[in-house]
């Protein structure tokens, strides 16, 4: 059976690409350019890359990018702009929990939850990462965004206290303060125009977790801050308020 993650991205690549989000490609691929210290020689890791915007903007830019993901439509997406575009980027079908690379790269970055936390399982999350800390060098960089807890803990604890209730936004979501896993119904209209619905389940963490799993796969520096769209900064810091989280990790 079909994960929802699976469903939603098997014929979505187009709809994806208008989503607001996608606009703040070009302001984080400056960030990364500037964490990789505009050094051109390294090679990058794109992990859940989807329709390829930041490989492509990177490749662009004169970097060596690998881009992986598990959907055969986001890719075929991804290939067909990176030629339109004339770049090269080496696009690859892959499970990101199990990933076969070495030691190959220097920088792995996993943007706009490519993967992490979109598993069922803490154990599928974990193996997300430790994928991502296996193919990097050593002192290599991983950055990468994730659902921030402590924004539904902090207004599901304000809400219970307020109505007694646990829901967050609506009826159609609830946020479990036990597993941290929020589950949502998630309307769209999929590439051919057709209206479908999915059951998503998405895993929120907290610094300290995060931080401890970076840690148990040796990563030496573990920095977390707020994430806003197209605007990566090391200067943000993370509060409630902010509904992503931005971490870089050093090994």
């Amino acid at each position: 059976m079909k994960q929802w993650y699976e469903v939603l991205f098997s014929n979505f690549s187009n709809q994806y690409d208008k989503q607001q989000f996608t606009g703040g490609t070009t302001g984080e691929v400056d960030f990364i350019e500037a964490e990789a210290s505009h050094n051109r020689a390294a090679r990058i890791l794109d992990i859940g890359c989807g329709t390829g915007r930041h490989s492509i903007e990177l490749a662009r830019r004169g970097y060596s990018v690998t881009g992986i993901d598990l959907s055969d439509s986001m890719l075929a997406s991804a290939r067909a702009k990176a030629q339109a575009n004339g770049t090269a980027v080496k696009f690859i079908r892959a499970d990101a929990c199990r990933l076969e690379f070495r030691n190959e790269f220097d920088l792995a970055i996993m943007l706009c939850e490519g993967g992490f936390p979109l598993m069922q399982t803490d154990e599928m999350n974990f193996m997300i990462l430790q994928s991502a800390a296996n193919a990097l060098k050593p002192n290599g960089k991983f950055i990468f965004t994730t659902l921030n807890g402590l924004f539904p803990l902090f207004h599901s604890v304000k809400d219970f206290i307020n109505t007694g209730s646990t829901d967050t936004a609506s009826s159609s979501e609830r946020f479990d303060l036990m597993t941290f896993r929020l589950a949502s119904t998630f309307s769209f209209e999929d590439d051919d125009g057709n209206p479908a619905t999915v059951q998503a389940d998405e895993r929120y963490y907290v610094p300290s977790e995060i931080t401890w799993l970076l840690k148990s796969l040796h990563f030496s520096t573990i920095n977390i801050y707020g994430c806003k769209l197209g605007a990566f900064s090391r200067n943000d810091a993370l509060t409630t308020e902010d509904y992503e989280m931005l971490v870089i990790a050093q090994k």
